[in-house]
């Protein structure tokens, strides 16, 4: 069901019977009734006119087949925001939003075809830019999160990490000095942090050509520092734990990844693995930076060099 939205004051969720997505454009989503916001996670319009313009462009609309959507894509984007943030099942999808098989059918799509990411690090790089920041970071940090998982998740991509004592999966993530999501790879928690940052680091190696310099904790030793220097020209920085350091210690850029791994908890769909695929955990993770990023980017306030 169709959402519309004018400004008021830039910050409100005042709806009309106006709407500048692209299905009530040139598509079918005029032919349904309008959306009513009354949920937190519910876009604002201050929101919606800062994620109008990055969002991916539909197949239909350039010409490769398909029919024109019938629902609009800000009511769209307002029902996968509210079943990551809330962590309902996909069949708990409240009434007044479009069906939970259209909304599921574009969270599928988006994460079968990459443009949950692609959709993200849009997002990031306005963040970023909006802080006086180059869109493309040079430094990052890398680490894990053992997380538990739901009997959905399958013994094929579920394990148990010895170290955390958690039966589940393991979130590999690295961000950049804003605490801003660069990449993510989900596993079984058997995995080790080194096994896995092989394959992460090549892949934020490829997709960030600015990347020179990355801090790891004491897990990532060994082969994978002259790997990444030799292989992927990055630096990958150690931070230690002093050994006469008692209790709970901020350690220098390790708390960046800290504070995400935070956020992510905050969101009740990722407080535990309940998905059974791991590109829709992934996806999961991305849509839940999302959330954080439109906020910020909606919030006025001053640059910074």
């Amino acid at each position: 069901m169709p959402q519309c939205s004018v400004s008021m004051g830039g910050q409100s969720s005042s709806v009309t019977l106006e709407c500048d997505c692209l299905a009530h454009r040139f598509g079918n989503a005029a032919d349904n009734g309008v959306r009513l916001p009354r949920y937190p996670t519910d876009m604002t319009d201050a929101e919606w006119a800062a994620v109008r313009p990055l969002l991916p462009v539909p197949g239909w609309l350039r010409g490769r087949g398909g029919q024109p959507e019938a629902y609009c894509h800000r009511a769209i984007l307002d029902a996968i925001r509210y079943l990551v943030d809330n962590g309902i099942k996909w069949r708990a999808m409240p009434g007044d939003f479009p069906p939970w098989d259209r909304v599921y059918a574009v969270f599928r799509r988006w994460c079968d075809h990459g443009l949950a990411k692609e959709f993200h690090d849009r997002l990031r790089a306005k963040v970023r830019e909006g802080l006086g920041r180059d869109a493309e970071p040079s430094a990052g940090v890398i680490d894990s999160q053992s997380v538990k998982a739901d009997a959905v998740v399958g013994s094929d991509s579920r394990g148990f990490d010895g170290g955390k004592l958690v039966n589940g999966r393991k979130r590999h993530v690295v961000v950049d000095t804003l605490g801003l999501l660069l990449g993510v790879m989900v596993t079984a928690a058997d995995v080790g942090d080194r096994t896995a940052a092989h394959v992460l680091l090549r892949q934020v190696a490829d997709a960030h050509h600015q990347l020179e310099l990355v801090w790891a904790d004491g897990g990532y030793t060994g082969s994978l520092v002259e790997y990444c220097l030799t292989v992927l020209a990055l630096v990958l920085a150690i931070v230690r734990r002093s050994d006469d350091m008692r209790g709970f210690v901020v350690l220098p850029k390790r708390w960046i990844v800290e504070r995400l791994f935070a956020h992510l908890m905050r969101t009740r769909r990722l407080a535990r693995d309940f998905e059974r695929r791991t590109t829709s955990a992934e996806a999961m993770i991305y849509w839940s930076m999302t959330l954080l990023m439109t906020r910020r980017l909606a919030r006025s306030r001053p640059q910074r060099a």
